[in-house]
C-alpha cells in the first residue's frame, strides 16, 4: 500500500498554503493580535469559498466530496499559518448549521468539563460536545435564543493566546421548555461512539486539532533552522554549535513521527490511532515551540517575535478536544492483557 501523498493531495496542500499567504500574511496576523483576536468575517467567507469548511461534504450537498486525509492537509497548513478562529468546529458543523459550509456562519464548540469556549461572542452557533452540556439541549447544536442565553451566562476569562478569546460557561443552566428554549439541530453522525472511546465528534475534532498542531510544529522547526543558519555569535553561525544542532534535530525527530501517526489515523479513522496522533502532535507542537524560542535566544521572548504565539496556541490546542490525560486513557484501555512469554516461576515473581 502506498502512503505517499498523491499529486492531487500535494496540489491541494500547496494551494492552501498559497491562499493563506495571500489572505493571512504576517501583517494581517499581527493586526489580529493587536485587536485581541476574534473572527474576521471577510476572512471566514474567503475560507468558505475556498472549500475549507465544506471539504468533506458530499458533492450533491454542495461540498467538495473529499475525506479526512485531505482535511488534515488543509488544517496542517492552517496551524502553520496560526490561522485564528474556531476552524475545526465550523468544519464539523458544515451541513448541520446553515451557512457553516460557505463560511457565512461561525460555529464554536462547548466541550464541557469546565473547559472555556473559544470565540463565543462572535459565534452564530455552538456545537455541544461535552457530556455535561449535552443534557442541556435536545439537539447537538445551540443557536437562536438558546445561544443568546448561553452567551449571557458566560464570563470572559483570560486567554493565554492573544488570538483566541475565551469564555467560561460553568454557570449555564437549562432554560424552560423541552429544548431549553434553543433552536436545536441534531448533529447526526457526529456525536456517536462507544463508551470506551470519545464520540465521533470528538474524534474528528481531535484529529483536525492534531493536524493544526503538526503544522505549528513544522513551522517552528523551519523558523529555528532558518534562524540558526543566519544568526552569528562569537564570530560563528549558531547553527554550527553542537547544542543548537541537537535542538533542531530533536524538533525534526518529534515532527515526523507525529506526521506519520496523523496521516495513518486520518486513513483509518480509528479512535485509538487518533488518540496517539493527538498525543504526539501536542508534544511536538509544545516542545518544538519551546526549543525554537530557546534557539532564538532573548529576542524569542519579545512581543515582536512570532515564536511565543506558536507556543501559546500549542498550549491552548493541547487542552482542546482530547487532552494528553484523556488520550493516554484511550490508549491504555485499548491494550490487551499482556501474557508473559515465559510461564515459569521467574515470570510469576
Amino acid at each position: 500500500m502506498d502512503f505517499q501523498l498523491s499529486d492531487d493531495q500535494r496540489a491541494l496542500r500547496s494551494g492552501m498554503r498559497e491562499l493563506l499567504g495571500a489572505v493571512f500574511d504576517r501583517d494581517r496576523m499581527r493586526a489580529a493580535v493587536e485587536r485581541g483576536g476574534g473572527v474576521d468575517r471577510s476572512l471566514w467567507r474567503e475560507l468558505g469559498a475556498a472549500g475549507l469548511f465544506a471539504l468533506r461534504l458530499p458533492e450533491e450537498a454542495g461540498g467538495v466530496g473529499l475525506g479526512l486525509p485531505e482535511a488534515v492537509l488543509l488544517f496542517e497548513e492552517a496551524g502553520r499559518a496560526l490561522l485564528p478562529g474556531p476552524l475545526v468546529a465550523t468544519h464539523l458543523a458544515a451541513g448541520v448549521v446553515k451557512g457553516a459550509a460557505e463560511g457565512e456562519a461561525v460555529v464554536t464548540v462547548a466541550e464541557g468539563g469546565g473547559r472555556p469556549v473559544a470565540d463565543l461572542e462572535g459565534a452564530d452557533a455552538v456545537l455541544v460536545a461535552g457530556e455535561g452540556l449535552r443534557d442541556l439541549v435536545a439537539g447537538g447544536v445551540l443557536a437562536g435564543e438558546g445561544l443568546r442565553g448561553f452567551v449571557a451566562g458566560a464570563r470572559a476569562v483570560r486567554s493565554v493566546d492573544p488570538l483566541t478569546p475565551l469564555h467560561g460557561v460553568e454557570g449555564f443552566r437549562r432554560a424552560e421548555g423541552p429544548a431549553g428554549g434553543a433552536e436545536a439541530h441534531q448533529a447526526e453522525g457526529l456525536a456517536g461512539g462507544s463508551e470506551a472511546y470519545p464520540g465521533a465528534l470528538r474524534c474528528a475534532g481531535a484529529l483536525l486539532t492534531a493536524a493544526e498542531q503538526l503544522g505549528s510544529a513544522a513551522r517552528t522547526t523551519d523558523m529555528a533552522v532558518q534562524h540558526a543558519r543566519t544568526r552569528q555569535q562569537f564570530g560563528s553561525l549558531i547553527g554550527s554549535f553542537q547544542a543548537v544542532k541537537h535542538l533542531c534535530a530533536d524538533m525534526l525527530a518529534r515532527t515526523e513521527p507525529a506526521r506519520a501517526a496523523l496521516y495513518a489515523a486520518a486513513l483509518t479513522g480509528d479512535p485509538v490511532e487518533i488518540a496517539a496522533a493527538k498525543l504526539l502532535a501536542d508534544e511536538a507542537a509544545v516542545r518544538n515551540a519551546r526549543d525554537c524560542l530557546q534557539i532564538h535566544g532573548g529576542m524569542g521572548f519579545t512581543w515582536e517575535a512570532d515564536v511565543h504565539l506558536h507556543l501559546k496556541r500549542a498550549w491552548l490546542r493541547a487542552a482542546r478536544w482530547l487532552t494528553a490525560a484523556e488520550a493516554e486513557e484511550v490508549l491504555a484501555a485499548a491494550l490487551a492483557p499482556v501474557r508473559p512469554l515465559y510461564g515459569g516461576s521467574a515470570a510469576r515473581g
